[in-house]
Order: structure tokens, then C-alpha cells, then sequence
């Protein structure tokens, strides 16, 4: 299958990118569960030289084979180096927004983890301070940068598979019991946490929701108090979307799908974790793609943290001239109707 020109155009661009100055980077705090991925992406890949890591918290959050070796960087020393161009923000969930606008306003561009914080508000000021220093800012929603995935929203969002009714995905992952408690502090629990990667899918096809409504139930054991078995479900003007998350499914991550169904077909991945396929299902050819239901033709790049390098491979074209393909409108969005369905009432 031929995938869009952006697509083949990032892949091809790295080579492009690696005969320019390599972007100095610093990943600040290791709290996020892409901060390991992220890391081992930026420290391998040839855009990049990974100038060192800074994590407040203490050197025992450092305690992994990933960080062996890499540079350790006080707040202030980072802050203030002005060789390193880009942060990217690793730290928890509850730290992330606060790290990234001390980056902006030490004149860094930023990459801050998913989901950003719980605050709306801060958001559009981090955006509007990043405008106003030319900075960019990028979300780390890394589906993005899945190759089916891309596919199928591409087929969408150019009339292939018709008028577009419904947009369906499934985000599970078992969670250990330190893990839940965790994620019990933030309203919506898997909502808010895994939820935000399909409602940023769902936003890029359909645009912002007209109405949004969600259950988010403790139905796991133990008495965290995690809203564990959620559903969030968005109205659009001629469209519904549902996004289903659970922290119970073991191997939750083998059965992951997203499901755009439209007038003219329907495009599935599914499972889009931890590798994934184009299904798809066509009223009538459209090249290269034939009419009917099609066996899998679009297959993840083998490639180690392929979804992260596509996120920094996209970073290094944003600070060097490019315009983002995601703009801060559209990420506001994600956070608002996010918001809307982690807070209902």
C-alpha cells in the first residue's frame, strides 16, 4: 500500500536532517511512562545530540539502564545552556505543564508528554508564550506517527471511505497495583490517562465535539478509587465517537483498535499495539486500493520506538522552519473535550 506523501517524505527526511546541525536536547524529569522510550529515541537518533537529563526528584528515579551514561543536568544548568535548543518533558503528569513553561520562558522549544497537566487555562498560555518567543510546542500523543494509523485517518479525512459516521477505539493496559494508585489522583483514570491518545485520533478526523458525555466507573479491585472501566462518548454535527478504556484486560495491549466507519467503507486497526494493520473494507475500489474486505496492507515499520522517532522526527522539522502538522488550536481541543469527559457534570 502506498502511504501519504508526509509519511514517506518523514522517513526519507532524516537523512536530510542528519547532514544539518545536530538539535542539542535535555530531557527534563523521568517520571512519564515514555520517558525510557523517549530517551533511548533521542539518545540514537542522528537529528539529535542528547546534551543530558535532569530529574529534580533525585538521582534513585535515574536507577535504569536507559539513563546509563547520559549527562546529568541540574534545573538551572539546563535552563540556562543556550546550545540546548529542545526539551523535551518526561516528568509526571502532575509536573509536566510547570516544567514546560519554565523551558518557554528560558527561550527552549518544548515536547511535553501526554496527557499536559489538568489545567486548560495554562495550556493556552504555554501556547500563546511559545508564539509570542517563536517557540514550538509539541504534544507527545505518539499515534500520530503510527503508520496504519496515519493511513486510515488520511483515508478519512480525503473522502475515501465517504461520509464519516462513527469513529470507534479501545485503549486498554493492565495496570499494577503502584500504578493504579497513581493514576487514581487524576480525574477520569484511564480516561485521562490513555484516553487523550484516541480523543487527539478522533479530533484530527471529526474536529471539535459539539457534546461529549462519559462513565467513568471503579470496577477493578482494591480500593484506590481509580476510574478504571471508562467510556467516553462525543457527538459531532452528522457523528458519534466512543472511546472505551479499561485497566483490567490482561494483555490489554493485543487488543487496542481504532475504526473509522464511513459511506463509502471502513478502515480498522486493529490491534494497533504493540504492532498493527490496515483492515480495510471498501463499497468500491479506490487505488491502490480494491473494493471489498483486504487482507493487511499496511504493516508497522519493524523499527524500535518507531512512534516516538516519528514524534522527534516531526519536532526537527518544526525547529528548523517547518509548520507544525498539529496545530495548538487542535491541541486545545483534544484537552477541552479530555476535560470534558474526565470532569462530567
Amino acid at each position: 500500500m502506498k502511504l501519504e506523501r508526509r509519511t514517506l517524505l518523514m522517513a526519507a527526511g532524516a537523512q536530510a536532517f542528519a547532514a544539518e546541525r545536530r538539535i542539542r536536547v535535555a530531557v527534563y524529569g523521568a517520571g512519564h511512562a515514555h520517558a525510557r522510550a523517549k530517551t533511548r529515541a533521542l539518545a540514537t537518533m542522528p537529528e539529535y545530540e542528547l546534551a543530558g537529563v535532569c530529574e529534580p526528584r533525585g538521582e534513585a528515579v535515574l536507577a535504569d539502564g536507559v539513563f546509563a551514561g547520559i549527562p546529568r543536568l541540574a534545573t538551572a544548568q539546563m535552563l540556562e545552556d543556550r546550545s540546548i535548543d529542545l526539551i523535551a518533558v518526561e516528568a509526571r503528569v502532575q509536573e509536566g505543564l510547570g516544567y514546560a513553561h519554565q523551558a518557554v520562558e528560558a527561550g527552549k522549544h518544548v515536547h511535553l508528554d501526554k496527557p499536559p497537566g489538568e489545567d486548560l487555562e495554562s495550556l493556552r498560555r504555554l501556547f500563546a508564550s511559545a508564539r509570542e518567543k517563536g517557540r514550538a510546542i509539541q504534544m507527545g500523543y505518539q499515534w500520530r506517527y503510527h503508520a496504519a494509523m496515519r493511513e486510515a485517518v488520511r483515508m478519512a479525512k480525503t473522502g475515501l471511505l465517504g461520509g464519516i459516521y462513527m469513529v470507534r477505539a479501545t485503549i486498554n493496559k493492565p495496570l499494577s497495583p503502584a500504578e493504579r494508585e497513581e493514576l487514581a489522583a487524576f480525574p477520569g483514570g484511564m480516561m485521562f490517562e490513555l484516553g487523550c491518545h484516541m480523543i487527539d485520533r478522533i479530533v484530527d478526523v471529526l474536529g471539535e465535539p459539539r457534546s461529549a458525555a462519559s462513565r467513568l466507573r471503579h470496577h477493578g479491585p482494591g480500593n484506590d478509587k481509580l476510574a478504571d472501566n471508562t467510556l467516553a462518548v462525543f457527538e459531532f454535527d452528522r457523528a458519534l465517537a466512543e472511546v472505551y478504556v479499561a485497566a483490567m484486560q490482561p494483555n490489554g495491549n493485543s487488543y487496542r483498535n481504532f475504526e473509522i466507519l464511513g459511506t463509502a467503507g471502513t478502515a480498522a486497526v486493529s490491534p494497533f499495539a504493540p504492532d498493527g494493520a490496515l483492515h480495510l473494507d471498501l463499497a468500491r475500489a479506490s487505488a491502490p486500493h480494491p473494493a471489498g474486505p483486504s487482507r493487511p496492507r499496511v504493516e508497522v515499520p519493524a523499527v524500535a520506538d518507531a512512534h516516538y522517532r516519528g514524534c522527534f522526527l516531526e519536532m526537527a522539522r518544526m525547529i528548523r522552519g517547518g509548520e507544525p502538522e498539529y496545530s495548538s488550536a487542535h491541541d486545545l481541543a483534544v484537552h477541552a473535550a479530555l476535560l470534558q469527559v474526565c470532569r462530567p457534570g
